[in-house]
């Protein structure tokens, strides 16, 4: 039979399913090679050679493969239809080559379907290809390109940025997209504004809202009325006239549905929608395209299938009737650069099945499968019917205008179905109903109402948002987004609050440094140019090898510019770049970067492990401390006496923190605490700070062993401790006043939940003292199931045998074998003779070392 490889089992079971029993279907489990994360896996001074290693994971998954084609020599490649699997194909091919399970007369061929349904796969396996080299050769280039960059970029980060985790050719990027749009954030000024309302009524007594446009004869800007006193006046200008309606004009206006989805716009969506990260939707996706429910979801293709058009089509009719079928088939141009990764849009592939059809258990596949069905119907449907209305209020003597805009719905068309989401998720008057309104006739006033505005800076990214920028810079492609953007996240370089992503201090400083030191590799022109440059590979158009060439040229040279630049010149030119930043302008006028603590140091830029913070320069005899992003000394004050020393609250880079007295050389560590969650730098007073510095706090002896039971607030929140057993405890406010009773309460139910309570730790048979070594043997219930347990020891019963039938000598047997197996007591013999040869491998070791060195001296 013939061996089929897919990617994944799930994908396998479907593809099994439509090919029956005359094919042999088996995964690969993804990539089955690698390069190897170390140095030389690709060599520039050998043209570019790359050494490749099976995945210790993917070895028993290529053996399988090679095991099966021992049998039936007939090999069918059919992972997925873009770069990535093109690439799998051929590293599958080259590893059974390499293992001798392919022969040179195998037949060896490529099929590609772009969805899972038994007329596609059945298509594919009818018009078989070879493996698409310039696809191939593309792939290439783009993991040499990350490996040059990533394997020798990072390790300047190392050397000079303690802390920074890692660099890469679009990561690095995308973070600085996110740490300008912060520091863009930071800067902006707000502008005061103001608008000025009226609620006016028809002759008939129907209300409805018109905005001033026009004052004192002129149109008014966004920014006309700039303060409270001229909107004030601009109040007034309207009272004191009557008011006429000038116009009403009424237009018809169409609305047309989105284009179906492709791998961006379905990610944008999936976040407005449902706050779905890049990486949740497309592991959603994955899975819904293997089972045979969607189409393939990495493309940059809006096009779609002739046959999946009529398809909705049908659909529209059958659900909606004949009105919402338009008279022509939309078309959608597809405006993908990369005509390789140009497959057709993400469509159900059964379009009269919707989501409840299904019956999907996954609600992350649930909600993605109904807005893909809904928005590929959509696509297909007519357009909405709208009449807007602008209607025209004004006074006699022209000095004052104002305008009402509204529309109605006469059609509903797609938009039953659906609807796409908005980024920008204010108010739209122009959706506002308006009651019927006729030139000529008086608007009475309800009321005029002014209101103040601010002008507000641009807003920080969602993943959405990031995704549709990085598409309009052409930075990455579809098929990278959401490891890009997991990427910078799993790093630490930026996190996600509500939605929104924040760039850490870590991030920041990466991104400051590669601007000042690497600026042309994050430049968003350069690393669009270099994806054009990959899209000619694809294409057949360019050869990758040169591409390579002219990359190492420029890049291996900034690379050495660097490595003689040390710690304190790197800080002293970031320092410098975030210092409007880091020091913004004092509202008292002093020095910005004059130490809020002790008054005489200088503030500077500085680094650890967890990231930068500003620190003072008079360190240590002042150890203040913020992070990056803090507002200087806010909060940062005394609280008050206590024993003779002083109870400060202050600023960290970990956050704010209580502290009792200074540090001396004495005390280089004076006692702190750091405020836990929820709680305050405004609300601290000299009481709470010192119940901070009192955790942890004794409630008493236990009752069983009359151990000390403690109450403190550790790195996992608020806990109760009896020996070496922490129980944590819901709320914070409770470590101050948690009594005994509740404390064994929690810890006995920790224990239980970890077996070792006393609940848990009832043996289910006792067998006595261990005959040689002591100690209680006994068998035990286990999460897997009975065991012997002896000391530290646990060994599982062995397949089918009782408990209640297990003997001493058998536990003992047990016992020896799981022991050895860990080096242990079991076979104290072994353990002695390991000791023995470990000195004198050692010995040896050293003294052929000595020898060498003499030899080499002598010579």
């Amino acid at each position: 039979m013939p061996v089929v490889v897919v990617e994944s089992p799930a994908k396998a079971k479907t593809i099994n399913k439509y090919l029956g029993s005359d094919y042999t279907v088996l995964a690969s489990y993804g990539h089955v090679r690698d390069l190897p994360p170390k140095d030389g896996s690709v060599d520039p001074e050998h043209d570019f050679a790359m050494k490749w290693e099976v995945g210790t994971d993917a070895r028993k998954h290529v053996k399988a493969i090679a095991d099966a084609l021992a049998d039936d020599p007939d090999l069918i490649l059919a992972t997925d239809p873009d770069r990535e699997g093109e690439a799998i194909s051929w590293h599958l091919e080259e590893a059974l080559r390499k293992r001798r399970a392919l022969k040179k007369d195998t037949p060896v061929s490529r099929v590609v379907f772009n969805a899972i349904t038994k007329t596609a796969v059945t298509e594919a396996m009818n018009n078989p290809r070879d493996i698409d080299a310039p696809l191939v050769e593309a792939y290439l280039a783009r993991r040499a390109l990350d490996y040059l960059v990533g394997f020798n970029l990072s390790p300047v980060l190392w050397r000079k940025l303690p802390g920074a985790k890692s660099a890469g050719r679009v990561q690095s990027v995308c973070l600085r997209l996110i740490v300008e749009r912060e520091m863009e954030i930071e800067a902006f000024k707000p502008r005061e504004y103001w608008t000025v309302k009226a609620q006016l009524t028809t002759p008939r007594g129907q209300e409805y809202e018109a905005r001033l446009t026009v004052l004192a004869g002129s149109k008014l800007d966004k920014y006309g009325i700039e303060n409270e006193t001229q909107a004030e006046m601009a109040v007034q200008a309207i009272t004191s006239r009557d008011l006429t309606v000038t116009s009403v004009e009424a237009k018809p206006a169409n609305r047309n549905p989105s284009a179906p989805f492709m791998t961006s716009t379905l990610q944008q969506e999936a976040s407005r929608k449902f706050g779905m990260g890049a990486r949740q939707c497309m592991s959603a996706a994955q899975r819904l395209y293997e089972a045979g429910h969607i189409t393939y979801m990495r493309t940059d293709g809006i096009d779609m299938a002739p046959e999946a058009v009529m398809a909705a089509r049908d659909a529209i009719k059958a659900r909606y009737g004949e009105d919402y079928v338009p008279k022509s088939p939309r078309m959608y141009k597809n405006k993908a650069k990369n005509a390789q990764e140009a497959h057709e849009c993400i469509r159900p592939t059964d379009m009269t099945r919707d989501a409840a059809a299904l019956r999907l258990s996954d609600s992350d596949q649930r909600k993605l499968y109904d807005l893909i069905w809904k928005r590929t119907l959509a696509c297909q449907m007519s357009a909405a019917r709208l009449e807007r209305t602008t209607v025209d209020i004004g006074s006699a003597d022209g000095q004052v205008g104002l305008r009402a805009t509204g529309q109605v719905m006469l059609f509903d068309g797609f938009l039953k179905v659906y609807e796409e989401g908005r980024d920008d998720t204010a108010g739209d008057e122009d959706d506002r109903r308006l009651p019927q309104i006729m030139q000529g006739e008086a608007a009475g006033k309800n009321g005029v109402t002014p209101e103040q505005h601010f002008t507000q800076p641009p807003p920080r990214y969602t993943e959405a948002t990031l995704v549709k920028r990085m598409e309009e810079l052409g930075i990455g492609r579809p098929s990278t987004y959401a490891s890009v953007i997991g990427t910078i996240q799993d790093r630490e370089y930026v996190r996600k609050e509500g939605n929104r992503l924040f760039p850490e201090d870590k991030g920041r400083i990466v991104t400051v440094f590669l601007m000042n030191f690497f600026r042309r590799y994050v430049e968003y022109d350069f690393t669009a140019d270099l994806e054009d440059q990959l899209d000619a590979v694809s294409a057949g158009k360019a050869d990758y090898k040169d591409l390579l060439a002219r990359f190492w040229r420029d890049f291996s040279a900034a690379i050495a510019e660097t490595s003689e630049l040390r710690i304190t010149e790197v800080l002293d030119v970031l320092d410098d770049a975030l210092a409007p930043q880091l020091y913004p302008p004092r509202e008292d006028g002093s020095d910005p970067r004059t130490c809020p603590l002790c008054g005489t140091g200088k503030l500077h830029l500085k680094t650890s492990r967890s990231g930068g913070f500003v620190g003072c320069g008079n360190y240590p005899e002042c150890r203040y401390t913020r992070p990056l992003g803090g507002d200087e000394g806010a909060g940062d004050r005394v609280l008050g006496e206590d024993q003779g020393d002083e109870i400060t609250l202050r600023s960290g880079r970990f956050g704010p923190y209580v502290q009792r007295g200074e540090a001396t050389e004495e005390n280089k560590k004076p006692p702190r605490a750091s405020l836990p969650k929820g709680w305050s730098p405004d609300d601290m007073d000299l009481e709470k700070a010192l119940m901070l510095l009192s955790l942890p706090r004794e409630i008493g002896p236990h009752p069983d062993d009359g151990e000390p039971v403690e109450a403190g607030i550790g790195r996992y929140g608020p806990y109760v401790k009896h020996g070496r057993l922490y129980a944590n405890i819901k709320e914070v406010d409770d470590v101050f006043t948690i009594g005994m009773n509740r404390a064994v309460e929690e810890l006995a139910k920790k224990a239980a939940s970890r077996g070792q309570g006393r609940a848990g730790a009832k043996p289910l048979k006792e067998l006595g003292e261990h005959p040689s070594e002591g100690g209680p043997v006994n068998v035990m219930d286990g999460r897997y199931g009975p065991y012997v347990k002896w000391g530290k020891v646990n060994a599982t019963l062995p397949k089918g045998t009782e408990p209640a039938d297990v003997t001493m000598d058998m536990a003992v047997d047990l016992i020896s074998a799981k022991a050895a197996k860990k080096g242990g007591k079991g076979k104290a013999t072994a353990k002695k003779t390991t000791a023995k040869k470990t000195p004198a491998k050692k010995t040896a070791a050293k003294s052929t070392a000595k020898t060498t060195a003499r030899k080499k001296t002598a010579s």
